[in-house]
C-alpha cells in the first residue's frame, strides 16, 4: 500500500509577487494590476515600486494603491451582468461617464469586469474580484467563444453573410468569425473567439450594414437567459466550472 503524504500548506507569510497580491485583494485582473504598477500608482512601505515581480507580504508590508492601503484578500465573488447601454468597462473614472462597477456600488467589494464590452454594446458581462479566474476566462488558450445578437437597419442578404464570414482586419490581424447566422429580416448572430476590440462591429460594418444594436448573449457555456437589462446575479459553482472546463 502506498503511503499518503500530507499535503504541505502554503505559508501565508511567504513573499508573493506584488501583482498577484493586488489581484488577490480584488483591485483588478493580474494584467491590470501590472499596469497599475507600471503607471507608478503603487508603493510598498513608502517606496514607489515599478516591478510587478517585486516580492511582498500583506502581513508585513504596507501596500498602497492610489493613496488607498491594501489591507487583505477579499472573499471571491462572481457575477453575471446584463450590461446596459452607456456604461464603460473600466475602473478609472473619466469625467462624468458611467462605469459598470457603479452598478455594484452598494457591495463591499473592489470589482472589475472580465474582458470588455464597448460603451454602446449591451449584454452578458462577467464581473468579479478574482484575478486568477478572470485571466483564465480571457486567455486565448481556453478557446472560449462569444455570441452576439446584432440588429441592423437593412435586410440581411446572403451576400452580407458571405462578406462577414470571410472576415476583416482587426487590430492588425485578420479575424474570421466561427459562425454567422441570419435570425430574421434585419437581425443576425455572430460567434467569435479572438476577443479583439470592436471586432464584431468591424465585421458587420465591413459588409455594409448599419448597426442599430449589438448585444452579447453568450460567453462559452454561460448564457444571459432572461436576466433583465441592468440587473446582475451570482454565478453558480456549476456555471463557473463549465465555463472553464466545458464537457
Amino acid at each position: 500500500m502506498k503511503s499518503l503524504k500530507k499535503k504541505r500548506q502554503p505559508n501565508p507569510s511567504a513573499p508573493v509577487r506584488l501583482s498577484k497580491v493586488l489581484a488577490r485583494a480584488g483591485l483588478a485582473s493580474r494584467r491590470a494590476c501590472e499596469q497599475l504598477i507600471f503607471d507608478g500608482k503603487v508603493t510598498v512601505n513608502g517606496e514607489l515600486i515599478l516591478l510587478p515581480q517585486h516580492l511582498v507580504s500583506l502581513k508585513t508590508d504596507r501596500i498602497v494603491v492610489d493613496g488607498v492601503a491594501v489591507k487583505k484578500e477579499q472573499d471571491k465573488v462572481y457575477f453575471i451582468l446584463n450590461k446596459p447601454n452607456g456604461y464603460i468597462c473600466s475602473n478609472v473614472r473619466m469625467g462624468t461617464k458611467k462605469l459598470v462597477i457603479d452598478i455594484f456600488k452598494d457591495l463591499p467589494y473592489r470589482l472589475f469586469t472580465v474582458g470588455r464590452l464597448d460603451r454602446d454594446t449591451t449584454g452578458l458581462l462577467i464581473v468579479t474580484n478574482d484575478g486568477y479566474f478572470s485571466q483564465n476566462v480571457i486567455h486565448p488558450s481556453r478557446n472560449i467563444t462569444k455570441e452576439y445578437l446584432i440588429k441592423t437597419t437593412q435586410e440581411i442578404s446572403p451576400e452580407h453573410l458571405k462578406d462577414i464570414s470571410e472576415g476583416a482586419l482587426v487590430e492588425g490581424s485578420w479575424i474570421t468569425p466561427i459562425g454567422v447566422t441570419k435570425v430574421r429580416r434585419g437581425t443576425l448572430k455572430i460567434v467569435v473567439r479572438e476577443g479583439k476590440k470592436r471586432e464584431v462591429r468591424v465585421l458587420v460594418q465591413k459588409a455594409g450594414l448599419d448597426i442599430v444594436s449589438l448585444h452579447r448573449i453568450r460567453i462559452g457555456s454561460l448564457t444571459l437567459g432572461t436576466l433583465p437589462l441592468g440587473e446582475f446575479r451570482e454565478l453558480s459553482e456549476k456555471e463557473k466550472e463549465l465555463l472553464l472546463n466545458p464537457k
